[in-house]
């Protein structure tokens, strides 16, 4: 009984020895001390690197002390933050103690600037000691633009500018230091070959901090690809001749000579010199550019010494001027030959319309001789039935036969001749 007295008397001062610093704690806090209170504005607050943030608060604690110190904390040290040597030169205090606000003022933040804060009052009472909870939670963003740095042609892209916490502020981009129009967190390309340079973004307020430029660099295969001869005159045999190939790519092209009709290079590099040219070297030349995106070739070029230039001259000259004269001789062929196909048809033609015309006429002419035949022998027998006769006489010609007024006078004549 007596051991389990004593056992019962060691907890029960245990539990009074761990009381003592919890009641003495809660009499600090405020629990049983009075109106001893710290409002803040914000319990979080994402600021950008370099920039100056504000922290405010209210506070009240019991009317009957006298208020003696007041700054700001962090890390739970109790220290002021003007006693840090890294602080000192940054941190600002606005207070009005009459209103019982508090304001911290940081300026030109860094990443170690990101902490907790309190704030921290003192009055004239050993126990007059208060900070209030929860406290601000500073946490620092710096900008960077996310993207990639090699983009091919056509190819859309985004660029992201990324914090490491959520910032409300609109975003303004940069390229190559100009403000561009877009003011969302993402800006989006269509990888045109102009679009190459240098990126940024900022936040807006806050533009004398912008994130870290990004290089882009859009990629292309060869185009614009073309040849040119030096010297630019007329080649002597002996002479040295150079042939320059440009072309416009991103990464630059590796360049190949050929010479038409041959199927292996002659050639690499930007130039191809032929040191002593001659006339086995005539002929006609052409580059050919090509990375890893593509490749293109230029248009050939006629290389050749001054003589055989002249000789080949000469010949295309004649060729050409064979050619044109065969074709105007031909041209003037046809024409003669449809010319003389269209005369003897028409010579056909008339041909034919005078026989029909004189087989009608002289089958008309019979008729009549053949009517006025009979005349006559009526004429022999009856002398006194002339008039009559002649009277009675009518000449009918073919309705298709188309006489002339002269003829058909003529016709009358004879036939009036006749009768007498």
């Amino acid at each position: 009984m007596k051991a389990t007295a004593n056992k019962i008397a060691a907890v029960m001062k245990v539990r009074m020895t761990l009381s003592l610093p919890l009641i003495f704690l809660l009499m600090i806090s405020g629990v049983f001390g009075g109106n001893w209170n710290v409002i803040y504005e914000t319990k979080s607050i994402c600021a950008l690197k370099g920039s100056t943030v504000n922290m405010s608060c209210s506070y009240t604690y019991p009317q009957q002390y006298k208020l003696n110190d007041t700054f700001w904390i962090k890390s739970m040290d109790m220290k002021s933050l003007k006693d840090y040597p890294e602080c000192k030169d940054r941190v600002e205090y606005i207070e009005d103690r009459q209103k019982q606000t508090a304001v911290l003022r940081l300026h030109n933040i860094t990443e170690n600037d990101e902490s907790k804060y309190w704030f921290r009052f003192i009055t004239n009472t050993e126990t007059g000691k208060w900070y209030g909870e929860p406290g601000i939670h500073l946490k620092v963003s710096a900008l960077q633009v996310k993207a990639p740095q090699l983009v091919l042609e056509k190819e859309t892209v985004n660029l992201t500018c990324e914090t490491t916490c959520s910032l409300t502020d609109r975003f303004i981009w940069y390229k190559n230091g100009q403000a561009l129009k877009i003011q969302s967190k993402t800006l989006q390309l269509q990888s045109e070959r102009s679009d190459s340079g240098r990126y940024s973004c900022a936040v807006r307020g806050h533009q004398h901090l912008p994130s870290p430029a990004v290089n882009i660099t859009v990629m292309y295969p060869p185009q614009n690809v073309s040849v040119s001869i030096s010297p630019s005159a007329e080649i002597v045999e002996g002479d040295s001749v150079t042939l320059s190939c440009s072309s416009d790519s991103n990464p630059p092209a590796e360049i190949s000579w050929f010479k038409e009709n041959q199927s292996l290079a002659v050639g690499s590099g930007q130039s191809f010199i032929i040191s002593s040219f001659n006339s086995s070297h005539s002929g006609r030349y052409y580059c050919e550019a090509q990375n890893q995106y593509g490749s293109q070739k230029s248009a050939s070029v006629s290389v050749s010494v001054k003589g055989d230039w002249n000789d080949m001259y000469v010949t295309a000259v004649c060729v050409t001027a064979a050619i044109a004269a065969g074709f105007v001789l031909l041209f003037l062929i046809i024409i003669i030959v449809n010319k003389r196909t269209k005369k003897r048809n028409n010579d056909s033609k008339d041909t034919e319309q005078i026989k029909t015309s004189a087989g009608k006429a002289s089958e008309s002419k019979g008729i009549e001789n053949a009517s006025f035949q009979d005349d006559r022998d009526t004429d022999t027998k009856k002398p006194e039935e002339e008039e009559i006769e002649y009277a009675s006489i009518t000449i009918h010609h073919p309705a298709t036969q188309a006489k002339s007024a002269a003829s058909q006078e003529m016709d009358l004549s004879v036939i009036y001749s006749s009768i007498r």
